[in-house]
């Protein structure tokens, strides 16, 4: 039985382009094959919304499927010759050999027309081939910087190289022309719309072209103030904690995040004090001497 593309996304037959972007990305996000590793029918709900989003966000898709269903993306659907169809096709008493252009073959003419080989002769004029739909896993840092990735196609007997250009997000769409279904009538090939997943990174996240990290600094780097490195996507760069720096607190490094068609991000470095971990007196006795040097109330200012 043929789904129905809005109910996969959970969206109503009216909802904006905005609106199915929004309701795909919250269950890409739910149903990605490396959050739900084996579970097959996870994976299989995931490849039916990835479908109805690339349908319902193509405008002419949306069009033909909302007027004829899942048959109208068909390699070849004759939208003219369904319509005629529809309609009683071809005036009032006509015969058999009317209704298909007086050819013999009985209804196996009829699908001839609807999925374009005998309309498309009439008109006389090559057609291009459907697109056809795949993905393609990133790690973080490659879809930040750009990268370039051989893939296989047609059972491994054919290799393209397809370029992810830097910035590209979790849910993009590259198109990569000639590599879909077969042109009809010497018409050319489909594109293939390859959408990138993103896996996540264990250290950075990203919001739009804004990177954020969390970093581990000393207790005396906290106190005394001091420069570290931090890594970023062009390489390594050196940040002064400020004297007195405290947990949670945040430095901003302009420039440093997502670079993309000609803008950029900032990083968000958030500075978390690491204590140290190993049990010795040594350990023991400085924090003690530590907390007997102040006498600061610490949650003085916590109030609901």
């Amino acid at each position: 039985m043929a789904s129905d593309f809005y109910q996969d996304l959970g969206v109503s037959r009216s909802a904006t382009t905005d609106e199915i972007r929004k309701a795909y990305r919250k269950l890409a996000a739910q149903l990605h094959p490396d959050k739900n590793p084996g579970d097959k029918a996870t994976e299989d709900r995931f490849k039916a919304v990835n479908r109805a989003y690339h349908v319902l966000t193509d405008p002419e898709k949306r069009k033909l499927y909302d007027e004829f269903g899942e048959e109208a993306l068909r390699e070849g659907f004759d939208a003219e010759a369904a319509r005629a169809y529809r309609r009683g096709g071809f005036g009032r008493g006509a015969s058999v050999e009317d209704l298909f252009g007086g050819a013999p073959g009985g209804f196996g003419d009829l699908f001839g027309d609807l999925f374009g080989a005998r309309s498309a002769r009439r008109r006389g004029g090559p057609r291009k081939g459907p697109d056809a739909v795949s993905e393609v896993v990133v790690d973080f840092a490659s879809a930040v910087r750009g990268t370039e990735l051989k893939l296989a196609l047609q059972n491994g007997t054919k290799e393209i190289t397809v370029r992810i250009p830097p910035g590209a997000a979790d849910g993009d769409t590259l198109r990569v022309p000639g590599h879909g279904g077969e042109g009809m009538f010497g018409g050319p090939k489909g594109d293939l719309l390859l959408t990138v997943r993103v896996r996540p990174h264990p250290c950075f996240e990203r919001d739009g072209l804004d990177l954020s990290l969390d970093l581990p600094i000393t207790v005396a780097e906290a106190y005394y103030g001091g420069k570290v490195p931090v890594p970023t996507p062009t390489g390594t760069v050196t940040l002064t904690v400020p004297k007195h720096a405290r947990s949670g607190q945040i430095a901003r490094l302009r420039g440093k995040g997502v670079e993309r068609q000609n803008q950029v991000g900032d990083l968000y470095v958030r500075f978390l004090i690491q204590l140290p971990t190993a049990e010795s007196p040594e350990v023991a006795r400085a924090i003690d001497q530590l907390q007997a040097a102040s006498d600061e109330d610490v949650r003085a200012k916590i109030r609901f």
